[in-house]
């Protein structure tokens, strides 16, 4: 698998952009890339790249970055079991990394971010369970236990089920 910086990533992008056999494209959720994203780079969903391949294999080189690298990772090994032949590209870090170098994004939207969604809801949750632990039990327990084993997941992983659900919300379509 090969990989760029966001260094390489930017020069690239300026350098190739109106260039047809080469793509750029975003696997984050449609909810993802409408709060931030890279000017000139396509959103192209994680779960949606089989739709895609026949288009990815005209290219020749295929540049993919999502929030932070792993979900890039994910779509480049996916590509490659689907037998697109063009080059795939990481971008190491990904919109994460480009934020702290300090370049430029752009929004589509002005709702609250998925991710500050996500810390309402667990809280809210956490302190739901609590809250009903205290009033009829223990096993409420097992509400704010649920909640911390899927922020643990999500930490370790990449992968966040709560904002995979929120992103499917009415308000962030």
């Amino acid at each position: 698998m090969k990989h760029v910086n966001i260094n390489t990533f930017k020069e690239v992008i300026g350098s190739e952009a109106s260039n047809p056999t080469v793509a750029f494209i975003n696997v984050c959720t449609p909810a993802e890339y409408k709060e931030k994203h890279i000017a000139g780079v396509r959103n192209i969903p994680l779960d949606t790249l089989e739709q895609h391949v026949d288009e990815l294999n005209q290219k020749s080189t295929v540049y993919i970055h999502c929030r932070s690298g792993n979900r890039g990772k994910q779509a480049i090994e996916k590509l490659e079991k689907l037998g697109v032949t063009a080059e795939l590209v990481n971008v190491e870090g990904g919109l994460l990394a480009w934020q702290e170098a300090g370049f430029a994004t752009r929004s589509l939207t002005n709702r609250l971010p998925i991710m500050r969604q996500v810390f309402i809801g667990a809280g809210s949750i956490v302190l739901l369970g609590t809250v009903m632990t205290y009033l009829f039990g223990a096993t409420y327990l097992l509400i704010p236990l649920f909640v911390s084993l899927g922020l643990l997941v999500s930490g370790l992983t990449g992968w966040c089920g709560m904002a995979i659900l929120l992103s499917k919300m009415p308000w962030n379509k």
